[in-house]
């Protein structure tokens, strides 16, 4: 696959920005230029392309496999596997979200709820301590379940929604400054 100079630059970034997401700068470049090809892509036509090592090409396909952005898909006369990512950007982004929620979010939220029944035993940690953990542990909570309401609502509401922005206060009780 032939680079323009303008897919080059943005493949280029992505992986920079891979880096800052703490993902690894392959992985991203290579989520990238299986976003903007017009076609899947096998293996080695990947390598081929980014200037890089078969089997660096290999372990990043699996891990964005395992993230659920890449999936293998078969071309008629051709024994290997092409990999394609979906163009749909709404799409992708709700599967990094998902994907960072699953991986990160729910294990701290499963460590906060043990904290919290291990609190009812533990006379060493003090008051204040114990009550920014179960603060900490209802503002996450509240958080991902807004967050699972939000994913479970048509596509076409939640695109309203993100248009609306902060206007959908409007629709919302005013809080008197005691309330703040």
């Amino acid at each position: 696959m032939k680079l323009s100079p303008l897919m080059e630059k943005f493949i280029l970034h992505w992986g920079e920005m891979g880096t800052r997401w703490g993902v690894n700068r392959t992985v991203a470049q290579i989520h990238a230029l299986l976003y903007l090809s017009p076609r899947p892509l096998p293996a080695d036509e990947i390598a081929e392309t980014l200037s890089v090592a078969r089997s660096n090409v290999s372990t990043s396909l699996k891990e964005l496999q395992a993230w659920r952005l890449v999936s293998v898909t078969h071309v008629l006369g051709d024994r290997r596997d092409h990999f394609r990512t979906t163009s749909d950007m709404w799409e992708m982004i709700a599967t990094i979200i998902e994907e960072r929620k699953r991986r990160e979010i729910d294990p701290t939220l499963a460590l906060l709820r043990q904290c919290v029944d291990e609190m009812q035993h533990d006379d060493e940690t003090p008051k204040e301590v114990k009550e920014r953990i179960k603060s900490m542990l209802a503002f996450i909570t509240m958080l991902t379940g807004w967050f699972d309401q939000i994913m479970a609502l048509p596509r076409s509401t939640q695109r309203t929604l993100l248009k609306l922005g902060a206007k959908i206060a409007r629709f919302l009780p005013q809080e008197t400054a005691a309330e703040k």
